[in-house]
């Protein structure tokens, strides 16, 4: 029976460069000359730490982030940005989530989305991905376009195609 999967994913070393271009780029830049801002990538929890001085530096800050990911063809989407914390004296820590993994809540958004087209499929979720089969591949595509035109608030990526 055909199916394929729909998860949300991404790589770890692109988003590694993109951090790392970041980094190269706040150094580089004038108005960064005598700042002590830092942008930090922990690669096992998937969390961007971004310490700074002022609120327009970390503006600054996440606006080049962004661009070096999209230059990377990395979704912005997946970034969940958390509160800022005054850290010591008077820099600013704001934390970035790397979100990985379908959640319940987008699962089930997907599944009821997937149902209500009336397609022949059977989506069913697994852990953080969404199996969906069928007898006819040419329903497996429709499902595909069907969720690539809706926004389920982050990236999906449809992987393991099977006959």
């Amino acid at each position: 029976m055909p199916s394929f999967d729909i998860v949300s994913k991404i790589d770890a070393q692109t988003l590694d460069n993109a951090i790392n271009n970041a980094k190269k780029e706040i150094l580089n830049r004038y108005d960064f000359n005598t700042s002590k801002s830092t942008i930090e990538l922990d690669k096992k929890t998937n969390l961007i730490t971004i310490v700074t001085e002022d609120d327009m530096r970390l503006k600054a800050i996440i606006d080049s982030i962004i661009s070096r990911m999209m230059k990377q063809n990395l979704d912005a989407n997946s970034l969940d940005f958390g509160k800022e914390t005054i850290a010591s004296g008077n820099m600013i820590r704001k934390e970035i989530t790397v979100k990985e993994g379908i959640d319940r809540e987008t699962a089930k958004k997907i599944v009821a989305k997937i149902k209500d087209s009336k397609l022949k499929v059977q989506p069913s979720m697994m852990d953080d991905q969404v199996r969906v089969q069928s007898k006819n591949i040419d329903d497996l595509q429709k499902v595909i376009q069907l969720c690539r035109s809706e926004d389920f608030g982050q990236p999906l990526q449809y992987i393991n195609m099977r006959n």
